[in-house]
């Protein structure tokens, strides 16, 4: 059944609560890891993931957006659901879906999505589900599981049409997810979002554990394939942990799971050594500053705000020794597209641009105005589609030699990253 598009936000939890209650309130058959913010709730979900199944528990993961198939949004056991299941799971909740929409409105694509993820975890059954919230967090359709453990990602300006304009407002909605008696784990914020969290959590009467006091990164060493990690957590100091992911942004996420996962543990001791190592030597991350193809180099970056894109700007210049980059934009009409040029502009020797595969892409003929007024029109080229722009920048990187320290960036959007991946065939 037709359930609408995902960007349209109606803010309240009236649907989603009164569906859960008929089907048995599953989202509190499990303990809960509620992940929150603006940027890096994906690869922290990850990252809890993989340390809670080193430690043969089984988990439930719930994200959002996913790169290419929608079935990326429910995992067990660290899979998608199979195609089989995930319309089992579907129809399972269809007839409730009819229910609701009679009595109390119509239910959304997120909340639909999101009652089958609570409802395959109760099904399968997990032991711990790690959930992000799709956008904000007070009126998320996720927010009517009471989490455990709160972890709060940075938090920047994005979705401000429906958030709010400034830092403060936003954090106070995704402040949301912090319930009574719960642990917040907030990584490193802005003082105007981290007075509105404190406050949230002195009201709550939640255990705060902040990124830079309580737990952070001591050390960090660029490494082939990623980054040698020395982090201090709750409960001990973790070291020579390497993390095959790069990017100081996903060190503090790696330091915000540890400290998640250490308060879901009974007692005082901290996690195995070992365990924490073998854990984040398998973690993946795709889409974030992930190298698709060799000869030349193609790096797929999933950034579609300013706070992400500088994030990714300096993961590439720390961890990729580029002479000279190339890249590939397609971004959302409805983001500050201005601002991700602008960021881009002094890293980016030429710049192709395009448009993804979402119809809220912004049309190609249109970012390349933009463009040019930030690049120069001799610096862009357009392309129609974007696998027309990604053969164009691949063949500029070429011409440039083997040899001539020349790579390729993918960027501007979930979508864009994803549809790239696909294109590239990076599975």
């Amino acid at each position: 059944m037709e359930r609408g598009v995902e960007w349209h936000v109606d803010p309240t939890l009236d649907r989603i609560a009164a569906l859960m209650d008929l089907l048995g309130s599953p989202q509190r058959a499990f303990p809960v890891v509620h992940i929150a913010g603006t940027n890096g709730k994906t690869s922290t979900a990850r990252m809890v993931e993989a340390l809670l199944a080193e430690r043969q528990l089984r988990v439930g993961r719930f994200t959002s957006p996913h790169l290419v198939s929608i079935r990326e949004r429910i995992c067990v056991d660290g899979a998608p659901l199979s195609e089989e299941r995930f319309t089992e799971v579907y129809q399972d909740v269809a007839p409730y879906l009819d229910m609701i929409d009679k009595q109390v409105g119509r239910v959304s694509f997120f909340e639909t999505l999101t009652a089958m993820g609570y409802a395959a975890f109760a099904d399968a059954p997990v032991d711990v589900a790690v959930v992000e919230t799709g956008m904000g967090g007070t009126w998320d359709a996720t927010n009517v599981a009471d989490g455990t453990v709160a972890v709060i990602t940075p938090i920047s300006l994005d979705h401000m049409e429906y958030l709010g304009e400034d830092l403060a407002t936003i954090a106070g909605e995704k402040a949301g997810v912090i319930k009574k008696g719960a642990t917040a784990v907030l990584a490193q914020q802005e003082l105007a979002a981290a007075e509105v969290l404190m406050r949230r959590a002195a009201e709550t009467g939640a255990v705060v554990a902040r990124e830079g006091l309580e737990f952070g990164v001591l050390g960090r060493e660029v490494a082939v394939g990623g980054q040698l990690l020395r982090i201090k957590g709750l409960k001990g100091v973790y070291e020579e942990v390497f993390l095959p992911i790069y990017g100081g942004h996903q060190a503090g996420n790696a330091a915000c799971a540890i400290a998640a996962v250490e308060v879901l543990t009974a007692g005082e001791d901290p996690l195995d050594q070992d365990l924490v190592r073998q854990a984040f030597a398998r973690v993946a991350s795709p889409g974030r500053l992930e190298v698709v193809r060799r000869g030349p180099t193609v790096v797929v970056d999933a950034a579609h705000n300013p706070a992400g894109m500088m994030a990714t700007i300096d993961g590439l210049e720390e961890s990729f020794d580029f002479t000279r980059v190339i890249g590939v934009v397609a971004a959302m009409r409805d983001k500050d597209v201005q601002a991700l040029l602008e960021l881009l502009e002094p890293v980016l020797s030429e710049v192709v641009v395009t448009r993804n595969s979402s119809p809220r892409s912004m049309e190609p003929e249109a970012l390349g105005e933009l463009a040019e007024g930030v690049f120069g029109a001799d610096r862009v080229r357009v392309a129609p589609r974007l696998d027309d722009a990604i053969d164009i920048a691949i063949g500029l990187a070429d011409e440039a030699g083997e040899f001539s320290g020349t790579g390729v960036l993918i960027t501007g959007s979930v979508v864009t990253a994803g549809d790239a991946r696909l294109l590239l065939k990076a599975d």
